[in-house]
């Protein structure tokens, strides 16, 4: 959270059960044995009607918002989310790019969404979103894609490029499944994540990275047919 006039935060996480309304978060000591990750990205509150936009597709639960109108009266899909409104004419999917508040290099972010009538199945993504002096709201997405299909038919799809993928993976899908001239290359558990040695059955993290190249995708469902 910010205190400026024009500053905001983005946090995309698998914590459980943070950030807690009004409240304090204690960490759940069972959790200390497990990996997980957390993204906050700084950017400035002209950005927020575009994360609004593209997140009003996959139908967010809020379950709480202390934000007044009076502070987004600017922001028109950022007020249809917080009031639970669902699209119900095309189109049905968003491309939106924001960037980073920072100064001289500004980290461009692609947000990619799909409403609910995907043809790619079922997969359900969380966000949890702060901003303002001390205002904040807090959702969770639920965005219907396949598991497996938002690698093949949307990741690598989007990025054109060869990915590898840290993830939890079922004995159905096996690594380099040619996608569109690319492949999907599993990362081998145990692995050493920036010198840090994990695995698989202790980390709750699905991500990929983009080879070659330097993009970097969370994904919060893992390589599975189906759960």
């Amino acid at each position: 959270l910010s205190t400026t006039t024009d500053s905001a935060a983005w946090i995309v996480h698998t914590v459980p059960g943070f950030p807690a309304a009004k409240t304090g978060y204690s960490w759940p000591v069972a959790e200390n044995a497990r990996g997980h990750l957390l993204i906050c990205l700084t950017i400035s509150e002209s950005q927020i009607n575009a994360i609004a936009a593209s997140l009003l597709l996959v139908q967010p639960l809020i379950h709480y918002n202390d934000i007044p109108k009076t502070e987004t009266a600017g922001m028109p899909y950022f007020n249809k989310l917080a009031e639970g409104k669902i699209p119900t004419l095309p189109p049905f999917t968003s491309r939106q790019t924001i960037h980073t508040q920072n100064g001289a290099t500004p980290v461009a972010v692609h947000i990619y969404s799909k409403s609910e009538s995907s043809k790619y199945g079922e997969h359900q993504l969380s966000f949890n979103c702060h901003f303002g002096a001390l205002k904040s709201i807090f959702f969770k997405i639920i965005w219907f894609i396949n598991h497996y299909e938002i690698y093949k038919k949307v990741i690598v799809k989007v990025l054109k490029k060869t990915i590898k993928v840290w993830s939890r993976r079922d004995s159905k899908l096996k690594g380099d499944c040619r996608g569109s001239q690319r492949h999907i290359r599993l990362i081998k558990s145990p692995a050493a994540i920036n010198g840090h040695n994990t695995n698989l059955e202790a980390d709750i993290t699905n991500w990929a990275v983009s080879d070659p190249g330097n993009i970097f995708c969370h994904i919060d469902k893992p390589y599975f047919v189906s759960l």
